[in-house]
Order: structure tokens, then sequence, then C-alpha cells
């Protein structure tokens, strides 16, 4: 099992997950995060620090967003590895935008 980033990261991209994490699993890329299913060891402690609730077990996605299984594997074997929080200053703008799935920057 793993935790996987889900569609409300997008355009948000919040890194208090980041800078929680004891293995260092996430990954970035220019407008989305996403976890390293080989890295991550399931703690969980990620989950409540997403002010936006992008983050779910991979056994609690709704079927909507079941393409982000895919979507963290291949993004994270490409993207560098983040292990620091960053500002994001353009989170307000996107916070309650659904249906962001076309924005993502692969």
């Amino acid at each position: 099992m793993t935790h996987i980033i889900t569609e409300n990261c997008i355009k948000c991209k919040y890194t208090d997950c980041v800078s929680v994490c004891p293995v260092d699993c996430f990954n970035e890329g220019d407008n989305f995060l996403v976890i390293n299913e080989n890295l991550c060891i399931d703690c969980a402690i990620c989950i409540p620090e997403c002010p936006v609730k992008a983050i779910y077990s991979d056994l609690d996605l709704d079927e909507d967003q079941k393409i982000f299984l895919k979507i963290n594997s291949e993004l994270s074997k490409i993207w560098p590895n983040i292990k620091k929080l960053k500002i994001n200053k353009n989170i307000k703008k996107w916070i309650n935008i659904k249906n962001k799935l076309h924005l993502l920057k692969f």
C-alpha cells in the first residue's frame, strides 16, 4: 500500500507534506507533487498536513481519482525528489477549482 497525490494538488502544490515525510518520498513537477510508491512507507503523516486534501491511501481513492495511481507512479520516476517546504504564491487562486487534470504539466 502507498499514498497517492490527487487532482487537488494541481496548481496548489502545497509542500507541507514534504516537510514531515520521514523517507523523502515526494517528487516535484512544475505544478504538482507525486509520491514515489517504492519509497512510501504508508505512515500517513502527510495526509493531515495537506490543506487541500489531495493525499489519499491508494485503497481509498474515488473512482475518478484512480488515474493518479499511474500518474504518481510514472512521474515519480522522472521528476526530481523534493525534501523541503517551498512557498507557492498562487495557492489561494486554485484551492477550490475542480477538474484540473488538463492543467497538469508533465
